[in-house]
Order: structure tokens, then sequence, then C-alpha cells
């Protein structure tokens, strides 16, 4: 009777320490309060003063306020095996979804947009590229830079597509929870963090917070990590954080701002951030005030 007591004692300690475990994961800054909802709302509203919502983005926005419920499998889609790459912009699939978001890495997004355009002239379908040599998908998508890797990356992606599913489309995702589709979409090489939230937040229309380098320095500055933390768990801790609702204006709001205000970001950490009369920023005070700075 004792060894069973203790046993159950021994199992509730590990279960304790696994969920202690799975929390940290989640938030592994659990004793740092910022940002706030409140703090949050004012920056996305300060922001979307001063810059409008970026055009860019207005695509994405739009699919997110005219969300329908996913449509059901057409039982006679069996024989279509694959996607055609996307032509207007308009009706982006999830795979057109996460090449462009592959091909944006490590570039400007102008590059990344003209490699699109050029792989999709090059090759009408997915299964194209993925029939084709992948020095044919190199030069199609050499404008876009590191284009042997991105290359390989493509293919590898469409490859293990067609082994697992039979045809080169992302659409069951949209039927996943989230730690389900990042589980499918991290089995890919080349495939981070930041590139899955991309794909969750713009083509699967989740409530994620991607953390590229515009956000993540300006969360810096503004004090809303720690001094020593890094992208990953940034990202954990503002998706901890952030109100779902406000995650995505206050992304693209944030990754704009990043590229058009040179007072919020110095590079180089220690330069002293000055603030400009000419063209004020409204995130000077939140900077100022930190203990960042």
């Amino acid at each position: 009777m004792q060894k069973s007591h203790k046993r159950k004692r021994l199992h509730l300690q590990h279960s304790s320490s696994v969920e202690g475990e799975a929390q940290t994961k989640q938030e592994p800054y659990l004793t740092h309060t910022r940002p706030t909802p409140e703090e949050c709302r004012a920056i996305r509203d300060d922001l979307l003063a001063l810059h409008g919502f970026p055009q860019e983005f207005v695509k994405y926005r739009n699919q997110r306020l005219n969300r329908k419920p996913t449509a059901e499998s057409d039982p006679f889609s069996d024989g279509v095996k694959s996607e055609p790459l996307d032509d207007d912009g308009l009706d982006e699939s999830v795979l057109d979804g996460l090449v462009k978001t592959l091909l944006s890495q490590n570039t400007t997004e102008v590059n990344s947009l003209k490699a699109f355009a050029s792989l999709k002239s090059e090759f009408p379908t997915w299964e194209d590229v993925l029939a084709a040599e992948q020095k044919c998908v190199e030069n199609a998508i050499r404008c876009g830079g590191l284009a042997p890797t991105k290359a390989s990356c493509i293919k590898n992606i469409l490859s293990c597509l067609h082994q697992s599913k039979g045809k080169l489309c992302l659409e069951y995702l949209r039927d996943l929870s989230i730690d389900e589709i990042k589980a499918e979409l991290s089995r890919f090489k080349g495939i981070g963090p930041k590139t899955v939230a991309c794909v969750l937040m713009f083509h699967l229309e989740q409530d994620d917070f991607p953390v590229d380098t515009h956000v993540f320095e300006i969360s810096k500055a503004m004090g809303w990590i720690p001094a020593m933390a890094d992208r990953n768990k940034t990202y954990l801790h503002l998706n901890q954080r952030i109100p779902n609702e406000l995650k995505f204006d206050l992304n693209c709001l944030l990754y704009t701002h990043g590229k058009k205000c040179r007072n919020c970001i110095k590079k180089g950490g220690n330069q002293k951030r000055n603030e400009s009369q000419d063209n004020p920023c409204p995130l000077w005070n939140y900077c100022k005030n930190s203990d960042m700075r």
C-alpha cells in the first residue's frame, strides 16, 4: 500500500514538472509583465494614425475580415494533383504563401516578389516545379538571392507533399490546430519559426505574431522583452502577452514602422536615440522610459 502511495506521489511530481516545463516553454518570461493589452492597443492606434494601414497587407486583412468556414472537400477533386501558382494575388493558396515567405528570407520584399513572379512565369504549376531540374528552379528565382538553398527547400517541400499526400497542396492545414500546423510546417527543411508564424498569420488567418528583425528591435527598445531575450523567446513571450484581436494589425504596423522610422531603431544598440521634431515618433516615450535605451 505504501509503495502505491509513493508511486502516486512520484507520478504527481512528474506531471507537475512536465506541466511546469510546458508553461515555461510557452511563456519564457513569466515575471515580465509587458506589453500590457492597453499598451498594445495604444501603440496600434498611434501607429495607425501615423502610417495608416500598410497597403501591402490590405489584401490579407480583408481575407481575415471576410473569413468563411472552409468549404467541404470536393469528392471529384481526387484526380487534381496540383494547385496552379497564384496568378493575380487575389486567391492565394497556402502553398503559394509558404513559397513566397520562403523566398522572402534574407532579401528585400521587391526581390522576393520578383523571384516568385519569375518562378510562376517559368513553371505554370507546382508539379512543373517538382519535375524540373533544381538548376532550372535556381535560375528562375536567382533574383531573390540564395537561389541554390531556396530552390533545394522548395523542391524538398514539394517532394515531401507528393510522397505523404499524393498531391501538391497544403489546404489541409486549414483544418488543423495551430500546434498541429506548426508541427506540419516545421518538418520541411528550411522552414523556421518566423516563416511558420508568417504563414499562420497571413495565409491561414490564425492569430499569431511573427517576430522579424523590425519587430524584435522595436520590442527590445520599448522594454517589451528582457535585454538578453533572443528572437525565439521573444516570439513565445509576445504571443502570450499580446491580445489575439490586436496581433495582426499591430504586427503589420510595427513591421512598417521599423522600415520607415530612423529614430526608433539605431543600429549598433549603444547609439543614443534622438527624438525628431520634424517627424516625431509615437513610440519615443516608450523607448525613452524603457530600461532598454
